[in-house]
């Protein structure tokens, strides 16, 4: 599958301070429309991968959840989850895609962090937050008693603040015993597309927000989704785009410690794909190597912990490489793998479906599904105290195209163009 991609890249010489370095040129309409499939993308996905959620983890422990789900079971009905194990998902009675609700995108855990940090850099006009900067926007958007839609680190996180304790500290596994659970995966890609083109910023723009609740595996993988989703500005046009995403995932592999459960997982996932086996047969292995036999120094089994640690960064991230590379980079392929594939089933869909909608752009997600959806996006769902209760993706978009413009021009040395609408992009020496 081709696409055609909406964003300019011209490798060009360009006079900065007396140094001559080559630089990427980026069309800044054209990359408003892809930050707008960013965000559409990732609420499709998200919303998709919750009918799944937690149904399938396994039968290790006391929770039996029988077989993992297959192709065959798309459209069919949705089984109850570890939650609500009686009924089953809210959103849909079937496993499909799920859209806006009443023209509006309900925010989520998967979405309403990464909204918030986008906020917090554009208020405190910067492109590097600091620890108390990030502490007061999590204290400030985050609800403390009622339900906040926090889990595992995230919320020990958020307890630490509360107390006094400032990021990174809130970690330190000595205080923070949940710092492989899912975490900043989840919440921080964002700063790879207000990154264009440059990882090494977008890591240090992440690096304390991922630090918040993330070390060791948990943050290795948070890096290498900000790598990915950084590069995806910089996709050769003339390779399409399966091709594109499987380069800029190897190039973001080094971001895994060779040593690390999370390299290891990347590449037995991916000689599986290589081998031609079946997304469900390389599912079924991933959760007989990792969950039962704890393999690769993967010992969360060993743990003792609910639901087998069904939320840890590990398996969720093997879960999503599946989803990756089996999806091909087609949109509904991605997202149906990995709402069909188990485990936290709306982390890697959400994921992945914000780096393919960041592609193709929102004219290209429509295109995909034959529809126009709404802009809507409904914050005060999950979050409180922006501006707005609900916002759109106009108007999201347009605030990351100002905190990618005071990076280019107040961290790189780069420039904006505001008559011809360009960003001029100095590469990394």
């Amino acid at each position: 599958m081709r696409y055609l991609f909406l964003f300019l890249i011209i490798i060009s010489p360009f006079s900065c301070n007396d140094n001559i370095n080559e630089v990427t040129v980026i069309s800044v309409p054209e990359y408003k429309e892809k930050l707008k499939g960013f965000w559409l993308g990732q609420c499709i996905a998200n919303m998709t991968g919750l009918v799944t959620e937690m149904d399938k983890i396994g039968n290790i422990g006391n929770i039996k959840t029988g077989r993992f789900y297959t192709s065959d079971d798309w459209g069919k009905l949705d089984e109850p989850s570890i939650f609500s194990p009686n009924k089953p998902s809210e959103l849909s009675k079937t496993i499909d895609f799920v859209f806006e609700q009443d023209g509006i995108w309900p925010a989520d855990d998967d979405t309403d962090l990464e909204y918030m940090y986008q906020d917090l850099l554009l208020k405190n006009k910067t492109s590097f937050l600091s620890p108390s900067q990030i502490k007061s926007g999590w204290i400030t958007h985050i609800k403390l008693k009622e339900e906040n839609f926090l889990w595992v680190s995230n919320q020990k996180a958020f307890d630490l603040m509360n107390d006094g304790i400032l990021p990174p500290e809130t970690s330190d596994p000595k205080l923070n015993e949940h710092y492989e659970m899912i975490d900043a995966q989840l919440t921080t890609e964002i700063f790879g597309i207000l990154s264009p083109g440059r990882p090494d910023i977008a890591l240090e723009m992440a690096q304390l927000p991922i630090l918040t609740t993330a070390r060791y595996n948990a943050k290795w993988i948070s890096d290498f989704y900000v790598s990915m989703y950084s590069l995806a500005t910089t996709l050769d046009s003339n390779i399409d785009i399966k091709k594109n995403i499987f380069s800029i995932a190897e190039k973001s592999r080094h971001l895994l410690p060779d040593a690390s459960y999370s390299s290891k997982m990347y590449d037995y996932v991916k000689i599986q794909y290589e081998k031609g086996m079946s997304w469900e047969d390389a599912r079924d292995n991933v959760y007989e190597r990792y969950q039962v036999k704890s393999e690769d120094g993967y010992n969360i089994t060993s743990k003792n912990l609910y639901c087998n640690g069904c939320f840890a960064a590990g398996i969720n991230f093997a879960a999503s490489l599946i989803s990756l590379f089996w999806g091909e980079g087609d949109l509904k392929k991605t997202i149906k793998i990995g709402t069909l594939a188990g485990w936290d089933s709306d982390n890697p869909t959400s994921t992945w479906g914000g780096l393919i909608g960041f592609i193709i752009g929102k004219k290209g997600i429509e295109k995909e599904f034959n529809r126009n959806f709404s802009e809507k996006y409904f914050i005060h769902r999950t979050r409180q105290n922006f501006d707005r209760d609900i916002d759109d993706f106009e108007n999201m978009a347009n605030n990351g195209i100002k905190v990618i413009t005071r990076m280019i021009e107040n961290d790189i040395n780069g420039r904006y163009d505001r008559k011809n609408q360009l960003w001029y992009i100095p590469n990394k020496n």
